[in-house]
């Protein structure tokens, strides 16, 4: 069993920066994919980045070129460094640890785990 606990959310002004932690109970190694999501007030939850079991990342391209995914495994824990933040990112932030089988009815994997989310709130 996975439970995820995200942190470093806050409140920041546009172009300044913000990390974000996710740190997993047990072991994830290498594992799990790890993403991050967020869901904006009034819209659905989206993907932010992922950073595969074997290292391989993908950004959304509103994210791309600012936001930067990484892994610690050692320490079982994800970030998500975000540069140039503008009003655009304000949301809840989630991360997500998943593997194994894809379930198409439930749109969920063999495991999948979610933290409790952390705010970000952009704004001048």
């Amino acid at each position: 069993q996975v439970q995820l606990v995200e942190s470093g959310g806050g409140l920041v002004q546009p172009g300044e920066s913000l990390r974000l932690s996710c740190a997993a109970s047990g072991s994830i190694l290498t594992i799990y994919n790890m993403g991050w999501y967020r869901q904006a007030p009034g819209k659905e939850r989206e993907l932010v980045a992922i950073i595969s079991s074997d290292g391989r990342d993908y950004y959304a391209s509103s994210v791309k070129g600012r936001f930067t995914i990484s892994r610690d495994n050692a320490k079982n824990a994800a970030y998500l460094q975000m540069n140039s933040l503008i009003l655009e990112d304000t949301a809840v932030y989630y991360c997500r640890a998943y593997r194994g089988s894809y379930a198409y009815i439930t749109k969920t994997y063999d495991y999948d785990y979610w933290g409790q989310g952390t705010q970000v709130t952009v704004s001048s």
